[in-house]
């Protein structure tokens, strides 16, 4: 009895992924950027990104969830 395995070589599927967008601005955040992301402060539910520039800047963002609004 033969125990060959039979392996499939069918094409391969990648699913693309969404890239963060940035919760102050909206631009999205490269994976080169020193952009940052943290769970919202006050009910820690939602990711927040940060680009660079809203982080240098201390541009306000607010959370979809509970309504926190920092820097």
């Amino acid at each position: 009895m033969s125990s060959e395995v039979q392996v499939s070589r069918g094409p391969v599927v990648i699913e693309a992924a969404t890239p963060p967008v940035c919760s102050s601005c909206g631009k999205l955040v490269s994976p080169k950027e020193k952009g940052i992301k943290f769970l919202c402060p006050n009910c820690g539910s939602v990711t927040i990104w940060r680009c660079k520039m809203c982080r240098d800047l201390g541009v306000r963002y607010v959370c979809p969830k509970c309504g926190f609004e920092g820097p």
